[in-house]
């Protein structure tokens, strides 16, 4: 197994990895939309929320050295799911080959009082 580590996401804000490689697939912990320079939280449109976690999720896939058109699984979490379009067509922007699985789950609450959360699964580019 390996860690990965990227300035281009968020740190970790507890005892975890951005992401972890292991068996020639990329575990990539959920992102949400916190700036990667300042850490604080991404204020704004969920549409903004959204497009702040996917780039955060975009620097852990290259740290790998992998992409979105890599991307295996991933599960959305949302705190309201009236977001759902609105994220929904923000993240569907992110993907022009294969899309990967997905899931999306309501929750109560997300760390720092985001809106959404994703994380993902991707295979290692050959």
């Amino acid at each position: 197994m390996k860690s990965i580590a990227t300035d281009k996401a968020p740190a970790a804000i507890g005892p975890y990895s951005q992401a972890v490689v292991a068996g020639g697939l990329l575990f990539c912990s959920g992102q949400i939309p916190l700036d990667p320079v300042s850490g604080e939280l991404v204020v704004g449109t969920v549409e903004q929320e959204t497009e702040r976690v996917m780039e955060n999720l975009r620097g852990v896939l290259e740290a790998a050295g992998t992409d979105f058109d890599h991307l295996v699984k991933t599960t959305i979490y949302l705190t309201d799911m009236a977001d759902f379009a609105a994220v929904n067509q923000v993240y569907g922007q992110y993907f022009s080959t294969i899309k990967p699985a997905r899931a999306t789950v309501a929750v109560a609450a997300l760390p720092r009082g985001a809106r959404v959360e994703i994380e993902a699964v991707a295979e290692l580019k050959n």
